[in-house]
């Protein structure tokens, strides 16, 4: 599942010409911490919640 999700992120990205760091700063958090849930690093409630986040704003 993360590597299908982190894919899926990247590649959105990509096709919209932005960063993970403008992605960060949509959801109010580190481009650190956002790395870490995208890679599957970090999975607790929270970042579910931030998944969902990434999903609605990428439309993934």
């Amino acid at each position: 599942m993360p590597e299908e999700l982190a894919m899926k992120v990247r590649s959105e990205l990509f096709k919209r010409k932005t960063s993970q760091a403008w992605l960060a700063k949509e959801l109010g958090i580190s481009n650190a911490y956002l790395s870490d849930i995208i890679n599957g690093r970090k999975t607790g409630p929270k970042a579910q919640e931030h998944i969902k986040h990434i999903c609605k704003i990428l439309n993934i």
